[in-house]
């Protein structure tokens, strides 16, 4: 059975709406669909993952969150090789700087990126971005 781990951090609740469609998305029989908030997560949520999906906002000037997502990135950078991983996240400001830092800090560790970039919504996500998560989370059934 293919099990996929959708791991996120959330301040306002944006990208948790995001993490959600994802996981409605891909609930299908025969898939392994797990949705942990970071503080829950752990490296063998990773280590036992097909596949991983990773979800943050931007945060202060383009970068992870830093007391609980980045401690954990950190932790599962040498989990990544190999493995297929989707990014995803909302952001306030600036031009998603900080999803192409984490896709090439993924891709450096030797990650197999799902999408050829990160998923990203502005603010609260709208239809068009749930809908979009959604097809993410469908998306990662057939990978």
């Amino acid at each position: 059975m293919k099990k996929i781990s959708i791991i996120y951090w959330s301040g306002t609740g944006n990208t948790e709406k995001m993490a959600n469609a994802i996981l409605e998305g891909a609930k299908i029989d025969g898939v392994d669909v797990s949705l942990l908030n970071v503080s829950e997560a752990s490296v063998d949520d990773v280590k036992n993952s097909d596949i991983v999906v990773l979800g943050c906002p931007s945060m202060g000037a383009e970068q992870l969150e830093e007391s609980e997502m980045e401690p954990f990135v950190q932790s599962i950078e040498s989990e990544v090789k190999g493995k297929k991983v989707a990014l995803f996240g909302s952001f306030g400001w600036g031009d998603e700087q900080w999803m192409r830092d984490w896709e090439e800090r993924m891709e450096q560790n030797g990650a197999n990126l799902v999408q050829d970039q990160g998923l990203t919504a502005n603010n609260e996500p709208d239809e068009e971005a749930l809908s979009k998560c959604k097809d993410l989370g469908e998306l990662l059934i057939i990978e």
